[in-house]
């Protein structure tokens, strides 16, 4: 791995040197294992603890497959999914890894009693598998999540539909919270020059999922003048809806729990901030009912906000506690896009003022290779910022996941892989100086 370190900072560095380069037969990597799956039952799902379910692990490399890519990962990141993974909620992904086992031969080296997580990485590629053709060694790429074998019609007008789409990372193995990581050639995406690598690695899963769910027309299609309603406004995943939405001209309504929080919003641009938790809002009477009239006092506060205007989009993922309020907020004819369920997956609302306004509810799952394109060039652009807030090493992840599930961050957790520290793999010092205070102001509040 030293050798594999230097190449990457070395400038004089060659593809052919990359190519070179001798492959370890083993990695660092984190991992779950498949005999402690029971290890939190009966707990609450608050009480289950990452740090005791994430380990650092020496994994053996493997084996590199037709259009596929060994990556030297620099830097990843955490997203929910990797605390799903730690916690066994809801359930266990070693299903996923057994089920994934069972479509070819090859895709059996993923099931294994131990899985390496992570859906995000910036980073190196090391070698290429045949096939691969738009990507050589040397080349400093980030990877999106989408692990799609597209063998069936159904996934060629839209990858996402394809019947064998996984998430990589989560429900693949080999994922990016590792000095290594295995790859679909098609993950792959220049990596934007302005940013470090930590920087880099953190919009991926969350920059591409935003961009479907709102942007996208496979998504809720957003235009502008749309006021959109944003649940975790300044979190991993609301922090790049409220971009888009500015970006593209809408009105973000910016629904967070804390005056620190709602700092981060206006530093974003957005002026219409909703501090749940000051302004008291209870959706839920008990454990068993809701409360309508929380929905209204809360859809009269957005009417406040929006000269008297309900809201054209919903961006949801919070789920069970909030889905009867953002269907009840919606205007007439207007959109609630659920990407996740991270409060719940039983989701309650009142069908009443869903089908009698005419309103839609689409369920909006990470994105296909060309809006993840999209999503990371408008980064590369300077559009889209990264919201990355504290960075961990990689023998802490298990602290970051913990932080992440108690919701004790803001923006995005970044972890460093390979790279020994912090600011390297900056490119471009002339754009990062200009867009400085934007990629830097998740971290300086």
């Amino acid at each position: 791995m030293k050798n594999i370190l230097a190449a990457i900072q070395s400038p004089d560095s060659t593809s052919e040197d990359f190519a070179a380069l001798p492959l370890p037969e083993s990695y660092r990597a984190i991992t779950v294992h498949k005999d402690e799956t029971e290890m939190f039952a009966g707990l609450e799902t608050r009480d289950k603890d990452p740090r005791k379910s994430l380990h650092l692990d020496e994994v053996p490399l493997p084996e590199l497959g037709p259009g596929e890519a060994l990556v030297a990962v620099m830097a990843s990141s955490v997203n929910y999914n990797s605390v799903w993974t730690s916690i066994f909620e809801p359930l266990s992904t070693f299903g996923f890894l057994e089920r994934y086992g069972r479509v070819s031969e090859l895709t059996r080296r993923h099931d294994l009693p131990y899985h390496v997580i992570g859906s995000d990485l910036a980073g190196v590629v090391l070698r290429t598998g045949p096939g691969v053709n738009a990507w050589r060694p040397g080349d400093e790429v980030v990877a999106h999540c989408l692990s799609v074998e597209l063998e069936s019609s159904d996934g060629h007008n839209d990858t996402m539909l394809d019947p064998e789409q996984r998430i990589w990372g989560f429900e693949t193995n080999f994922g990016g919270l590792a000095e290594i990581a295995l790859v679909k050639s098609n993950q792959l995406m220049p990596k934007p020059d302005h940013l470090s690598w930590e920087e880099a690695a953190a919009p991926g899963l969350v920059n591409s999922t935003a961009y479907r769910q709102l942007v996208s027309r496979n998504g809720a299609g957003m235009k502008q003048g749309d006021n959109v309603l944003i649940w975790g406004a300044s979190g991993g995943l609301g922090s790049y809806a409220t971009q888009f939405a500015l970006a593209g001209g809408a009105n973000p309504i910016c629904v967070v729990s804390s005056d620190q929080k709602a700092e981060l919003c206006r530093a974003m641009g957005a002026e219409a901030i909703i501090d749940r938790n000051a302004e008291g809002y209870r959706f839920w009477k008990d454990e068993n009912s809701q409360d309508p009239r929380e929905w209204k006092r809360f859809g009269k506060r957005i009417r406040e906000l929006t000269d008297g205007e309900d809201v054209d989009i919903v961006f949801e993922h919070p789920g069970r506690e909030t889905f009867g309020a953002s269907v009840y907020v919606t205007r007439k004819g207007g959109t609630i896009v659920t990407c996740a369920s991270t409060s719940g997956y039983n989701h309650e609302y009142d069908n009443r003022y869903l089908w009698m306004s005419l309103k839609r509810i689409i369920g909006s799952h990470f994105a296909n290779y060309r809006e993840a394109w999209e999503a990371n060039r408008l980064v590369a652009k300077g559009r889209i910022h990264p919201t990355l807030s504290k960075v961990y090493s990689l023998e802490d992840t298990g602290q970051a996941a913990h932080d992440v599930h108690r919701n004790a961050h803001q923006g995005k957790v970044g972890v460093l892989c390979l790279a020994p520290e912090e600011g390297l793999g900056v490119r471009d010092h002339a754009k990062r100086a200009r867009h400085a205070d934007a990629i830097n102001r998740f971290r300086n509040i």
